[in-house]
């Protein structure tokens, strides 16, 4: 069991800081904001249950749905030697009806 806070289905306020990343700025995600869903980049141990608390407590918002995913890192190549980059995980938060969250300016 998850040892992190001790009410699992409210995090603490330190964690909630730590869950939510950065937001993901892609013409695919800005496509996702029209139809009311906004892209986050989250901490890869971060659960949906605490995604939905961070993100309604954070921006003062209701969330309708989270979905998650795993994104793999790329092999690349730098000055001739492969390298990877680190895998993240994306959540895709669905609001409710005239509930937003404007991405673009600051917390």
């Amino acid at each position: 069991m998850s040892w992190k806070f001790l009410n699992k289905s409210t995090p603490s306020l330190e964690r909630m800081y730590r869950v939510i990343v950065a937001p993901v700025i892609t013409e695919k995600a800005t496509l996702a904001g029209e139809h009311g869903a906004v892209v986050f980049k989250v901490a890869k141990d971060a659960t949906k249950p605490e995604i939905k608390a961070a993100v309604e407590q954070i921006f003062d918002v209701k969330v309708k749905a989270v979905n998650t995913s795993v994104v793999k890192g790329k092999t690349k190549r730098f000055r001739g030697r492969l390298g990877v980059r680190n895998d993240w995980k994306k959540a895709v938060v669905s609001l409710e009806e005239g509930h937003s969250i404007d991405v673009g300016s600051g917390i």
